[in-house]
Formats: C-alpha cells, sequence, structure tokens
C-alpha cells in the first residue's frame, strides 16, 4: 500500500516535469531559440509553444526590443593634443535573434567596446574646436562605424550620442579667457563705430550749421549792401537838391554842408576811447541856425513841387544864422 502511493506521487511529479518541459510560453517582446541536443533548431516567436521534453531545450532568451547602453566615460586625446573626456549613449535593436545568439558571445560589452574604440577614432582625427563644435558629426561617424560593424550580428544601431565632452580644468580656463577678450574686442569695435558714427552726425550738422550760417551772412550781406545802396541813392537826391538850390543862390543851402561836417566832428569826437568830457567854445545858436537853415531848405523844395517854379508861393528868407566861430 505504501509502495502504490509512493508510486502514485512519484508518478504525478514525473508528469508535471515533463509537462513543464513540454510546454513554454514566450513573452511579447521576446524570442527564443530552440535547441536539440545542443544545437540551433528553430526561433520561437511570443505565445505558446510546444517541445519534446529532455531533447529540446531553449538556448538564448533574447531581447527584441531597443535597448539602451552606456558607454563609460574615457579619457580621448584630440588630433591638437588636447585631452577630453567623452562618454555616450548607444540605442540599438535585435534583429536576427540566432545571429545576435550565436555570432558573437555577451553582445553588449562587443557593443559596448566597439564604440569606445571608434569614439578614440573620431575624435582623435579631429581639433578641439571641432570637437566641441561638431558633436553631430561625430555622432553621424560613429553611428555609421558602429552600424556596419554590427550587421552580421543581427543588431541594428538606431542612434548614437555624444553625453558630455569635457576639457581639462585649465583648458576651461583657458577658453574662458579667451571668450572673454573676443567679447571685449567686439565690444571695442562697437564703441568705435559708435564714435565714428557720432563724429560724422557732428561734422554734418557742423556743415549744416555753417551753410545755414552763410547763407544768413549772405543774406545780411545782401540787405545791408541794399541799405548802403538806397542810402547813397538818398544822399545823392539830397545833394542835388543842395546843389540846384546853391545854383540857383539860396545862400541856405551851404549851411546844409557846413551843419553835416559840424556834426559828424563832434560825433567823432565824442566817440573817441580817449575822451569823456569835451567843451564847446562856439555858440549853439549857431548850430541851431544852420539846422534851421537847412530845414528851410527842404520847406522851399516841397514848395516849389506843385507848381514847378522856382519862386512861386516862397517864403521870405529869414536871417542866416552865422557860421560856428572857429575857436
Amino acid at each position: 500500500m505504501d509502495f502504490g502511493f509512493y508510486g502514485t506521487l512519484l508518478f504525478v511529479v514525473a508528469l508535471l516535469v515533463v509537462a513543464s518541459k513540454a510546454f513554454l510560453t514566450v513573452p511579447q517582446g521576446y524570442q527564443y531559440t530552440k535547441e536539440r541536443f545542443g544545437k540551433f533548431r528553430d526561433t520561437m516567436g511570443p505565445g505558446f509553444h510546444i517541445m519534446v521534453p529532455f531533447i529540446d531545450a531553449v538556448g538564448r532568451k533574447m531581447n527584441m526590443m531597443e535597448q539602451v547602453l552606456d558607454v563609460p566615460r574615457q579619457e580621448v586625446i584630440t588630433k591638437d593634443n588636447a585631452m577630453v573626456s567623452i562618454d555616450a549613449v548607444v540605442f540599438y535593436q535585435v534583429l536576427d535573434a540566432p545571429k545576435a545568439a550565436y555570432e558573437v558571445d555577451n553582445l553588449r560589452l562587443a557593443i559596448i567596446n566597439l564604440t569606445m574604440t571608434n569614439i578614440r577614432t573620431v575624435v582623435g582625427s579631429m581639433d578641439l574646436d571641432e570637437t566641441l563644435s561638431k558633436r553631430d558629426e561625430i555622432n553621424h561617424r560613429l553611428l555609421q562605424v558602429v552600424d556596419d560593424a554590427t550587421m552580421p550580428w543581427g543588431v541594428k544601431c538606431t542612434r548614437i550620442e555624444i553625453k558630455d565632452i569635457s576639457p581639462p580644468s585649465d583648458l576651461v580656463e583657458s577658453m574662458g579667457r579667451q571668450m572673454k577678450a573676443e567679447r571685449d574686442k567686439r565690444a571695442n569695435i562697437l564703441d568705435a563705430e559708435g564714435f565714428r558714427q557720432a563724429a560724422i552726425l557732428k561734422a554734418e550738422g557742423e556743415k549744416q550749421s555753417a551753410v545755414l550760417k552763410a547763407e544768413g551772412e549772405k543774406e545780411a550781406a545782401f540787405r545791408e549792401a541794399e541799405a548802403r545802396e538806397r542810402l547813397a541813392q538818398a544822399e545823392a537826391r539830397a545833394t542835388a537838391m543842395v546843389s540846384q538850390a546853391i545854383a540857383q543862390g539860396d545862400i541856405q543851402a551851404i549851411n546844409y554842408f557846413v551843419a553835416q561836417k559840424y556834426v559828424e566832428a563832434l560825433q567823432a569826437l565824442a566817440a573817441a576811447p580817449n575822451q569823456k568830457v569835451f567843451l564847446m567854445p562856439m555858440e549853439a545858436t549857431g548850430v541851431l541856425g544852420a539846422l534851421g537853415g537847412v530845414a528851410e531848405l527842404a520847406r522851399d523844395a516841397m514848395a516849389r513841387q506843385p507848381s514847378q517854379q522856382p519862386d512861386a508861393g516862397r517864403l521870405p528868407p529869414r536871417n542866416p544864422p552865422r557860421p560856428p566861430s572857429a575857436g
């Protein structure tokens, strides 16, 4: 009885073991390789599969989804002998599970080492400035090389991105000073350009001011010349009238010239810088009489205009004033 119980229990256990070996479920996003007596036989995709127990076995479980590898940081020497520290990430996807399983051992390690060596090759052929400014070019060249190298393994590299490029601290300080010097240079150029524009605008303003001033002086000179011309014409008329009066025997016309010269002499004497007080040793009535003779001459000229006759309506002459004494 004990033998039958244990025998039944052993049979059930053996049946469960066989069932576990015969039935297999592959999750989504994975592919398993089937091996028969250690040799690759088939690829099992996601879903339920039946296997021959103790004959068929699962070889490799391959992740068919896109995966990310973190490439460790490493020191790289550029073309101009500058030491930089670089790290990167690689995006890849397994397209052929049997090749990825049996063509290369430790696929992830192989991709990491392949990327690191090619980073040294690509960055070593570029200057420091190109390395810092042309990351897209570095990514493109790395992707092309690594993708070609991993194609026989059934792997597709979709992207390679440089995460960080770190120059040495002393080199960073030198770059900072260089950038500061470049910005100072641009600032000085802008200041010089501003001063140049200001000088040009100032010169243009002075030019316009000089032109306007010259035009104003020209207009003032023209007005002054016109005024002198009219004054000369008036003086000419007055002289003609006085000359005509003298020719007609009017003694009062002579007093015009005497009074004019007399007034001009007094004006010059009063305007002298070294003369502040002066004495007039002459009779004031003599000057007034001379001026009165001039007024009489003017009235005579006005009286002759309507009748055009020298003697018509002429008032009797007054007593001529005495000329100022010379003393």
